[in-house]
C-alpha cells in the first residue's frame, strides 16, 4: 500500500497549480492533505473524487482555516472525525 501526504496550504489554490496531475501521477492508495482551508461544499467534483477516489474531510470551524482530508482508493471499514479533544477538533 502506498501513502502520500501533502500540506497543500489551500486545496483550491493547489488545484489551480498542479494538484490533480500530481494526484494522478503519484500512484498512491491513500492521499492525505493538510491545511485544506475549505469544506466539501466549496469543492468541485474533481477535487472531491479525483481518479474515482473517495474523500473524507474534517474542516475547521473557522472558514478558510486549517482542515484535513483523506483520499482513499478503497472504502474504509469505519470513519471517525476528530480526536475527541474539543479544542483540537474545532481545528479540523
Amino acid at each position: 500500500m502506498k501513502l502520500a501526504s501533502w500540506n497543500v496550504n489551500g486545496i483550491r489554490a493547489a488545484a489551480r497549480k498542479d494538484f490533480l496531475p500530481w494526484f494522478e501521477g503519484v500512484g498512491a492508495d491513500l492521499v492525505c492533505i493538510q491545511e485544506s482551508k475549505a469544506n466539501q461544499a466549496q469543492l468541485t467534483e474533481d477535487l472531491l473524487h479525483p481518479c474515482n477516489f473517495s474523500s473524507y474531510w474534517n474542516s475547521a470551524e473557522k472558514p478558510g482555516y486549517s482542515g484535513v482530508a483523506i483520499y482513499s482508493k478503497r472504502e474504509p471499514l469505519s470513519i471517525r472525525l476528530g480526536l475527541g479533544v474539543e479544542e483540537l477538533d474545532t481545528e479540523g
